[in-house]
């Protein structure tokens, strides 16, 4: 395998991994009430999920230049931890704003 390829999929599983973590977080921060701490952490996730797709994007450039990209293990993992926390992150976003609606419902 490519020590490059090797070297940005490890990358995009720590970005991948962080966001994550800031995903999970989030949606602790809005079930304690904490909505603005919540989406500033979710924010945060975005942010590592785009240092993570500039990676990915070196790897697509360098395939699309002619280099052809070995197939790993570990690219296979890392595209998978990526789409996961971006998924994960869609559902945090969701799950904020119910509990942003149920806080504003509760004090009504």
């Amino acid at each position: 395998m490519d020590e490059k390829i090797f070297e940005l999929s490890f990358e995009i599983i720590g970005y991948a991994g962080n966001a994550k973590g800031m995903a999970f977080e989030a949606i602790s921060k809005a079930k304690a009430g904490n909505i603005d701490e919540a989406r500033a952490l979710l924010k945060e996730s975005k942010d590592e999920v785009n240092n993570a797709h500039k990676c990915q994007t070196q790897l697509i450039q360098q395939e699309a230049s002619g280099n052809k990209t070995d197939v790993s293990v570990v690219l296979i993992h890392a595209q998978d931890h990526l789409m996961n926390t971006m998924n994960y992150q869609m559902l945090a976003d969701e799950i904020i704003d119910i509990h942003e609606r149920l806080q504003k419902l509760e004090n009504k």
